[in-house]
């Protein structure tokens, strides 16, 4: 499905769920004095329900945005477009007492925002999934291959079992988390926007000694040669 279908089918979703919603909070106020135990059990399914297919639809939006809203390839400071997401996410760093480094990163050619997103989603996801005991401490490095800069994001954390690391990338990935809202769509988009600048994004992990999440981004690859990659 491309990114032009998700978008379409993700929009002509959100009116019949909007109706289901509104039924379901008239039902509530004009029947919930008259409700039993059994029937405020069903309504409140009902509503769970409706609140999860609806951050499944902003998140499919959100997913098939990295073409529809896609920018110009140009040459970007990696470091700058670092620091940008690391002000970003400066509330959630304190809250966790977190350090996030990085070593100096060189210039690419890549869409600025989106590889901001991309930096974001990673040390976001490594922040969230540290372990309680400790202070999460994440390291953005880059090793210079002969076609591709290979960014690395590490973390301390927990770790990824061998069996799990290729489902991380996976649009609704269902798990622990799912119950707090969490629709997996961050590691996704990730690798979208990765596909899409024509690179590889993969984790390695050993379980209880964190976890390195791996992108190429291709030396000088321009807009025209990255128009339909990852399409599907």
């Amino acid at each position: 499905m491309g990114a032009h279908t998700h978008a379409l089918a993700s929009h002509d979703l959100q009116e019949p769920l909007r109706m289901v919603s509104s039924y379901v909070d008239l039902l509530e106020r004009e029947y919930g004095d008259e409700l039993d135990d059994e029937a405020e059990e069903y309504m409140a399914f009902a509503v769970n329900g409706a609140k999860r297919m609806k951050r499944m639809i902003n998140s499919l939006l959100e997913y098939s945005r990295v073409h529809t809203e896609a920018e110009e390839f140009d040459e970007v400071d990696a470091e700058a477009v670092f620091e940008s997401a690391r002000q970003d996410l400066e509330l959630l760093i304190a809250d966790h007492d977190a350090e996030v480094t990085a070593e100096d990163l060189p210039t690419v050619s890549a869409d600025g925002d989106q590889l901001g997103q991309v930096f974001q989603n990673l040390v976001k996801n490594a922040i969230e999934h540290a372990s309680e005991d400790g202070i999460p401490k994440i390291d953005v490095t880059v090793a210079d291959r002969t076609d591709t800069h290979e960014f690395a994001v590490s973390d301390n954390g927990p770790g990824i079992p061998a069996d799990e690391q290729d489902d991380v990338f996976e649009i609704f990935r269902q798990g622990a988390d799912a119950e707090a809202g969490n629709t997996g769509i961050g590691l996704a988009i990730t690798r979208r926007i990765v596909q899409r600048h024509g690179g590889d994004i993969w984790v390695q992990s050993e379980p209880g000694d964190g976890a390195t999440f791996k992108f190429t981004i291709p030396k000088g690859l321009n807009a025209a040669q990255s128009k339909g990659v990852g399409d599907d």
